[in-house]
């Protein structure tokens, strides 16, 4: 069999392969290069940027659980100006794609970082990340509410010369309406999920483990639900759905592609296994050889023709 076709495109923006790194997992690459190749990989997406420097919340922030881990990082980053001239020349440079995701409390954050971003050299995509908790709406995340979404995903899109993918959290009824809003508003892309909402209580100290009480909850625990977002939504929607939530293997990633993802994002796995992107690079080039497929985009939705 001749050697397996592994590059992937989303929105345009030609990726070597689908694997791509998720925001806040892998900084802007600079410490993983001492260990991986970043060349190698799809994409790497850089951690959250907003217009300006955020703090964070205070420890504890991070809470190991079975199958996972929660945290309450509050999206800490140096702000854009600081990402762009310190950050970007290293990472542009990488040799993979770049993928920069956008944070803010309301519309206008966002739409001050995609207009400072709009435009500027080494950045691929730009990703949104909808889960930020909306001040205008009383601390509910902006994407829970699928005219927000539209809204935000607009105006984002207005500003940006760069494709925008849209970042969707978990915590909602259907996500299937909140994709449809964001393909409405003329989004290039989605990706899900986000990290699920989640608590800890510390027994011993009969507290909470996390200073914010609540956190994100990711990894190997999350994928089932995972899966089963992507599923729906790829269905619901004729744009690229990047797939994430507890990849740890090639196998999670097969999983995923087949459920109807064009790539696959990893995050949680990096913090204990710096090598995962390049193996499961390797892996699905392995299962494609092994059940004859010659092109990894044979995979992206394979599983919908059952239905």
């Amino acid at each position: 069999m001749k050697d397996v076709r592994m590059e992937v495109e989303i929105a345009g923006v030609k990726l070597k392969n689908p694997v791509i790194t998720s925001s806040g997992t892998f900084g802007a690459g600079l410490e993983y290069s001492e260990f991986i190749d970043l060349s190698r990989l799809g994409a790497v997406t850089a951690k959250g940027i907003a217009d300006v420097p955020w703090e964070g919340n205070p420890a504890p922030r991070v809470a190991e659980v079975s199958s996972g881990m929660l945290n309450c990082i509050g999206l800490q980053n140096p702000g854009v100006e600081v990402f762009v001239e310190r950050d970007l020349p290293f990472l542009s440079a990488a040799g993979c794609a770049v993928i920069v995701n956008v944070v803010g409390h309301e519309p206008e954050e966002y739409y001050r970082v995609v207009e400072r971003l709009n435009g500027v050299p080494g950045i691929d995509l730009l990703e949104i990340n909808i889960s930020c908790p909306n001040v205008k709406a009383g601390g509910l995340a902006l994407g829970t509410d699928p005219k927000t979404v539209e809204e935000v995903t607009r105006g984002c899109k207005a500003r940006a010369s760069q494709p925008i993918i849209m970042k969707l959290t978990p915590n909602v009824t259907d996500i299937r309406a909140i994709a449809r809003a964001c393909e409405a508003g003329g989004a290039d892309a989605v990706s899900l999920i986000n990290s699920i909402t989640g608590m800890k209580i510390d027994i011993e100290r009969r507290t909470f483990a996390l200073s914010n009480r609540t956190g994100g909850l990711s990894g190997p625990a999350v994928k089932p639900v995972a899966v089963r977002m992507v599923y729906e939504t790829a269905g619901a929607v004729s744009i690229p759905v990047i797939g994430m939530g507890g990849i740890t293997c090639a196998e999670d990633a097969v999983e995923f592609m087949l459920a109807g993802a064009a790539a696959v994002s990893v995050g949680m796995a990096n913090f204990y296994n710096p090598y995962v992107t390049l193996e499961i690079i390797d892996g699905l080039r392995d299962y494609c050889i092994k059940h004859d497929i010659e092109d990894v985009r044979e995979l992206t939705g394979a599983v919908r023709a059952l239905s």
